[in-house]
């Protein structure tokens, strides 16, 4: 039986083939999907963890029991979770377990494009990388049967392509994996120095042993084709180079990618005349070959910069420059990415916008961040996740030692700041700053595709649970001064704004409103669920001034000199008709409605 499926969905389909019991995520493009489709299967317990390294943590924790279990998250994910990864490299293993890296070529989703298969290298763990939906099921079995049978944890690197790419994929059954037997291991699982030690010499004896496991595994494998030129490639970039040379090229497809198969590469090496290593990002591949003084051409003709396709690869290596469809791009209107209409966070940014002259908005990463962007401005840096509350911080610090007069605002949605703000608010309480956080409570995790977070009171399978408090959360670790706001009442966000200014102390502002996009669970219904009606513009009150305009939302145009409300995007939140100041936006059915 065959079903097509995306490379996420063939990775769940292949956790729950191979028996896993526990998986742990974070929602992270582009990896989201893997979780929220292992969420279908009974027999695995899966979860959303606050962050990274939580779901790495609770991974291990599953291996340790004896169960096979696994970890995923996007690419800068695996930066949060190094901690445990490393040190789970030394303790090796129980229960099998694979980590997934979803690596971002291209920055489709991302503040950077950071090449994770160096965490194999640097970890010293193995990892496999597929190049279609089928191999991502048949990797994941394979990653499992690799980790108990060497005792490591095993990365599989995905990429956008493939995470999001359907293919048809050949289902199977689940196969039965009884929970291992507990016992106790102090020298094994508690890693002091004395241990580490003993660990340290072994991780370097399993590693010779991968390597020797690396020429003999079919998951790396040779296609002979025209033996004038010899490509060395793995990931989705087989499929890219497939289709620009077909057989008029020899292949070494890498499905085990670290450590590599050198003896076998050097074979295959002999045999052709040119050799190219075709890689997006880093040249990983290129460098361990030159190093072994394999002679290969790579990154002098394959970008180092971005996602790979078809015609990149054929002008870098050929010449040969693909026809596309000609068209006139002086008549292609930009359209930047947008708040959606609606958004609870329109109205806050609105507010802080105005006063950007006077203040410092440190931001974070989330729906909020396109803040940054015309027509707001209103966010001053975008790091990592958690880094708007340390680093408004550090920024009030600075200006503090230098007499500067600027007021620090820190915006972390509610998801990030489960995820990594709470320290850094704990930083400020602790360090006596007085950087304002606010944090932006739309009731979900937006940027993502709406997954639960411990604030939302939901499981990542829909079961009700304890729900954090973000305001007691806060006081619980001494902010004293905390206030609750609706984010599109401008008047109300206004008086909180301009409270913060003056205040020397930690501050939190919790704006609350759920996503315009969100679906409300019953008692959020009752909180937030009165319908408005929608808005429309009296063209005879407009006056052409465009201040609704400058609030960003996309429902609104400029047509012959008035402003025009798009009916069928409207959602009634009313930003814009508080901004007004001519009583021209007015709501369909009366005022009173």
């Amino acid at each position: 039986m065959k079903e097509l499926m995306t490379g996420n969905e063939a990775v769940a389909r292949g956790a729950w083939e191979a028996g896993v019991t526990v998986a742990s995520a974070y929602p992270g493009t582009p990896s989201t999907e893997i979780l929220e489709n292992i969420a279908h299967y009974q027999e695995i317990y899966g979860e959303w963890a606050p962050n990274e390294k939580v779901a790495l943590e609770v991974a291990i924790g599953g291996s340790i029991a004896g169960a096979r279990s696994l970890a995923s998250m996007k690419h800068v994910g695996l930066n949060v979770a190094a901690d445990p990864l490393f040190t789970n490299a030394y303790t090796g293993i129980r229960g099998g377990l694979v980590i997934i890296t979803a690596d971002d070529p291209g920055m489709h989703s991302s503040q950077n494009e950071q090449d994770n298969r160096n965490y194999a290298k640097f970890a010293k763990i193995p990892m496999l990388e597929p190049s279609d939906s089928q191999e991502a099921k048949d990797f994941f079995i394979e990653a499992i049967k690799i980790s108990e049978e060497f005792d490591t944890p095993v990365i599989l690197r995905m990429t956008t392509r493939v995470c999001h790419s359907k293919g048809l994929v050949e289902l199977g059954e689940r196969e039965l994996i009884p929970i291992k037997e507990y016992k106790k291991e102090i020298n094994k699982y508690v890693a002091t120095p004395a241990n580490a030690k003993v660990m340290r010499v072994k991780l370097e004896e399993r590693l010779k042993n991968l390597a020797e496991y690396s020429e003999r595994t079919p998951l790396n494998r040779v296609e002979w084709g025209d033996k004038k030129i010899g490509i060395i490639i793995s990931g989705v970039s087989y499929q890219y180079a497939k289709e620009v040379f077909g057989d008029k090229a020899s292949y070494f497809k890498l499905g085990f990618s670290y450590p590599l198969p050198l003896d076998k590469i050097k074979a295959f090496a002999s045999e052709v005349e040119e050799l190219y290593v075709v890689e997006e990002l880093d040249p990983f591949i290129e460098e361990q070959l030159k190093a072994a003084g394999i002679q290969c051409i790579g990154k002098e003709k394959i970008p180092l910069i971005g996602e790979l396709n078809p015609a990149i690869i054929a002008q870098s290596l050929t010449g040969e420059i693909k026809s596309s469809i000609d068209c006139d791009m002086d008549n292609v209107v930009p359209r930047p990415p947008t708040m959606c209409s609606g958004c609870p966070h329109r109205g806050l940014f609105y507010v802080l916008g105005k006063k950007s002259r006077d203040i410092i908005i440190t931001g974070d990463i989330g729906c909020y961040t396109l803040a940054s962007a015309d027509p707001l401005r209103a966010m001053d840096t975008c790091i990592c996740m958690g880094a708007s509350i340390s680093a408004g911080h550090g920024v009030q610090k600075a200006f503090e030692k230098n007499n500067v007069d600027k007021k620090v605002f820190a915006v972390i949605g509610d998801s990030t700041f489960f995820h990594s703000g709470i320290t850094g608010l704990m930083n400020i309480v602790y360090n006596k700053g007085n950087a304002t956080t606010i944090i932006l409570d739309n009731r979900i995790t937006g940027m993502t595709g709406h997954q639960e977070n411990p604030g939302t009171g939901y499981t990542l399978k829909g079961e009700k649970t304890n729900m954090i408090d973000i305001a007691k959360l806060c006081e619980g670790i001494g902010v004293k001064k905390i206030k609750t706001i609706n984010p599109l009442n401008l008047e109300e966000t206004a008086e909180a704004i301009e409270e913060a200014m003056d205040v020397t102390e930690p501050m939190v502002i919790i704006a609350k409103w759920p996503c315009a996009l969100k679906r409300l669970w019953p008692e959020e219904k009752e909180l937030y669920g009165n319908t408005r009606s929608k808005l429309y513009v009296n063209e005879d009150r407009c006056s052409g001034c465009k201040a609704c305009i400058r609030t960003g939302c996309p429902s609104i145009a400029f047509i012959n000199g008035k402003a025009h409300i798009d009916d069928s995007m409207c959602v009634g939140c009313a930003v814009c008709q508080q901004v007004c100041r001519f009583g021209a936006i007015q709501r369909q059915g009366g005022e009173g409605q």
